[in-house]
């Protein structure tokens, strides 16, 4: 797999493959995932982010996911779950721990899996990742994964609103970890 990455990726996006593998196997040890899982699930998050357009359709059309009217319109997206389809077909890997990461990790939703939360917290986080309060995230997500999903969303959706439509999963995703930590704040 990792040979089929290195051939079919770009150096940047092979780089960036491995960063998010490590970061999820660090993120699962933490969070008590199963750390082989995790990492397999990280290091195949992008397969398919540099596949046609049209071939990426095609693994969409064929998955069985459900798929958001917005995550149609939204091509930036269609990898995710191409990925997850591309790694059943060629690889027959059909645990969902594996496989539900790979297609939630650009948008998330709401009530994630230990894995789901571990790939999309680690591709944001991976190593080479330097937006704006990355490294204050990526601190937040070592210590507290859930905290970590809340300060994501909160800085994906300010970022994003205006800019884009944002799926419903990625609203609920923010809406749950937004509550979490409300009620937090009304315990202390």
């Amino acid at each position: 797999m990792r040979e089929y990455l290195k051939n079919n990726l770009s150096e940047k996006r092979f780089i960036h493959s491995l960063n998010v593998a490590d970061a999820a196997k660090k993120l699962a040890e933490i969070n008590g995932a199963d750390p082989d899982k995790a990492y397999l699930s990280g290091l195949l998050h992008d397969i398919c982010k540099e596949i046609p357009a049209e071939e990426q359709l095609k693994l969409l059309m064929r998955s069985g996911y459900d798929i958001q009217p917005v995550e149609w319109g939204a091509k930036k997206t269609h990898h995710a779950i191409a990925g997850a389809q591309f790694v059943r077909e060629k690889y027959g890997i059909t645990d969902p721990d594996v496989t539900d990461p790979i297609r939630w990790h650009t948008v998330g939703k709401g009530g994630m899996s230990i894995y789901e939360k571990i790939i999309f917290m680690a591709d944001l986080i991976s190593d080479e990742r330097s937006y704006p309060d990355a490294d204050r995230i990526r601190a937040i997500t070592y210590r507290d994964i859930d905290r970590g999903l809340y300060e994501a969303f909160k800085f994906l959706i300010v970022d994003k609103i205006g800019q884009k439509l944002l799926p419903a999963s990625t609203v609920d995703a923010y809406n749950e970890y937004t509550e979490k930590e409300l009620k937090k704040k009304d315990a202390i």
